[in-house]
């Protein structure tokens, strides 16, 4: 009976301990590894902060910015010159008004170098050509004389020639041709100056006529606004100051040219 307990003990303890075996063969230990490696396989990875892309175009835009905004500043602080200010107050007096008073200027200076070229062209040596004919005269060669005239230029030359072409037919007559023919060619030599005079007289004309429209246009203004501010009365007055300074501005330097001519 003893031996039969013994061997009884000896397979029960056999039965627990293969119940507390795993059934694929491995320890418990392992099997918790393997199962804390599948969690830590099944957790989702976490994805790394990707570095900040530095992007070229945003950091030039605000460099692009700043030169700009310098260059404009720079450009706002440069003062005007002198054809700026002359271009910028044009268009402020109004090219209806401007246009007229900037035609006459150019005319009249037209005009002008027409009778500077004119006149230096005509200019005569007149001691050396009186010394040429006075020399033949006296020698009683008067074709030579003419000859001397023809071929000299100028107004003084040909009134010579017109003396000496009736020296046969006696003084007076003489003296009537020299007259005469020396009132053609002062006409010619003033020919022109007329309408430099014109425009000496219409660029102020021109240029009140701006200032009486332009008042009355400020007038309108203040009565359509129903009050005198100096905004209002401003666009006006600009208006009518401008076109009688250049309009002044015109008739002086004419005035100048002309008086030059003459």
């Amino acid at each position: 009976d003893k031996v039969k307990f013994e061997i009884m003990r000896w397979a029960v303890s056999k039965v627990v301990e293969e119940g507390k075996k795993p059934a694929n063969g491995r320890p418990e230990k392992y099997e918790a590894d393997e199962d804390e490696a599948e969690v830590k396989k099944a957790k989702p990875k976490r994805m790394k902060k990707a570095a900040p892309v530095e992007d070229p175009v945003v950091e030039e835009a605000p460099a692009e910015a700043e030169e700009i905004v310098e260059e404009v500043s720079t450009e706002e602080a440069a003062p005007l010159t002198f054809h700026q200010v002359l271009k910028q107050k044009y268009i402020e007096g109004g090219a209806g008004w401007m246009t007229p008073i900037l035609l006459c200027l150019l005319f009249g200076l037209a005009l002008v170098i027409e009778r500077v070229l004119y006149l230096n062209l005509a200019t005569t040596n007149v001691e050396k050509l009186l010394a040429s004919i006075e020399e033949n005269v006296k020698k009683g060669d008067y074709n030579a004389a003419k000859e001397v005239c023809r071929n000299t230029p100028g107004p003084v030359a040909s009134i010579f020639y017109q003396g000496l072409d009736r020296i046969d037919e006696g003084l007076e007559n003489v003296e009537k041709a020299i007259t005469s023919y020396g009132g053609v060619q002062m006409g010619r030599l003033e020919s022109n100056l007329s309408w430099i005079a014109l425009f000496i007289a219409i660029a102020p004309m021109f240029g009140f006529l701006g200032t009486v429209i332009g008042m009355v246009q400020a007038f309108d203004d203040i009565e359509r606004a129903g009050d005198i501010s100096p905004t209002v009365v401003a666009g006006g007055m600009k208006v009518a100051l401008i076109t009688t300074v250049f309009g002044l501005i015109c008739g002086l330097i004419l005035q100048i040219c002309y008086n030059y001519l003459i």
